[in-house]
């Protein structure tokens, strides 16, 4: 394929899924269904405000994996193990919420609503409850009909920008889309063991990250005891806010990269964005400007979404989000 011929296609490509999603999708066939997502989104909310940043972090892995197909959600079956039980996905939350409002969509409207516009828009909901935007979704997208575990390669947190950046490429994203996107950060926990090396070990030096914040380390140490062997199972891993720059953890806001830029990250990944000279630039503006990282994760949150999608007549509307309609696919 020549140098030119390949953006070309991309572009193509872009523009045939941005013409293939539509705002208000199902205001025909399924009027009530933002309505209805919105509502089981809030009701799960107001019991647990950190519902939001389980859902997008649920959101992100499928859409990384064959695209916004809602594959992460099927389970495993016969010979095939899903995507859900690859290593990176074990802590995904947030299964039962989408199974909630697909139950909810099949008695009103049945065969209409996919699980993937389910997952988009449940967490476009959770996004705006948190404090972000009530951004505009297209919707239109068709499940999938592959779920691989042997697929599901996503960067870790303690992936380097170049790495990170490296997967995002290879859905049409780039460094700005990662720089924004690692802000939903911001909310939610984290367990232990995606970081615990930065405390005790980094990068097998026996000594801790020399670039955290000590108050920020020592707050860290406290809620995460040094390991004593590999946790086997990540639920009784503890767990620490993943943004320990802010006293409302639970709050999508620019408090993330006053964090980055102060050595008070809990990842690898996120504060080595104040490293870079692709990064460091968009850090500083955000940080400075609320309003302008709203604005902007608001539009990296639709493009993600329009990542891979299945629309027309590809994929399936599933019945479960669980499993294929026939399972024999």
């Amino acid at each position: 394929m020549s140098a030119l011929l390949k953006p070309l296609l991309t572009l193509a490509l872009l523009l045939h899924t941005a013409l293939s999603l539509e705002i208000h999708f199902y205001r025909t066939s399924c009027p009530q269904a933002e309505l209805v997502v919105n509502s089981i989104v809030k009701q799960h909310f107001e019991k647990d405000p950190s519902v939001p940043a389980g859902l997008l972090r649920l959101h992100f892995h499928d859409c990384i994996i064959r695209g916004c197909d809602a594959s992460v959600l099927l389970d495993s079956h016969g010979d095939n193990i899903a995507e859900k039980e690859a290593p990176p996905n074990l802590s995904l939350r947030g299964f039962d919420i989408i199974d909630e409002i697909k139950a909810a969509l099949e008695r009103q409207c049945p065969g209409i609503v996919s699980c993937a516009d389910i997952l988009a828009l449940a967490t476009r909901d959770g996004v705006a409850l948190s404090g972000g935007a009530s951004y505009d979704l297209p919707t239109g997208r068709r499940d999938g009909f592959v779920s691989s575990i042997t697929e599901a390669h996503i960067p870790d947190p303690a992936s380097s920008i170049a790495t990170a950046l490296s997967a995002f490429q290879s859905i049409n994203m780039d460094i700005s889309d990662l720089t924004t996107l690692l802000g939903a950060h911001s909310v939610g926990f984290c367990h232990c063991l995606f970081f615990v090396d930065r405390l005790y070990d980094f990068e097998g030096t026996g000594l801790p990250d020399p670039d955290m914040d000590l108050s920020t380390l020592d707050a860290l140490r406290k809620k995460c005891p040094k390991p004593v062997s590999t946790i086997s199972n990540i639920s009784s891993d503890p767990k620490a806010f993943i943004n320990q720059a802010t006293t409302t953890p639970f709050h999508l806001d620019n408090s993330f990269y006053h964090g980055v830029l102060n050595g008070e990250a809990v990842l690898q990944l996120d504060q080595e964005l104040a490293f870079t000279s692709l990064t460091d630039d968009l850090v500083v503006r955000y940080a400075n400007s609320p309003r302008l990282f709203i604005h902007q994760f608001s539009k990296a949150m639709i493009k993600l979404g329009n990542v891979g999608v299945l629309t027309g007549e590809e994929g399936e509307i599933r019945m479960n989000c669980r499993r294929l309609n026939n399972k024999n696919h």
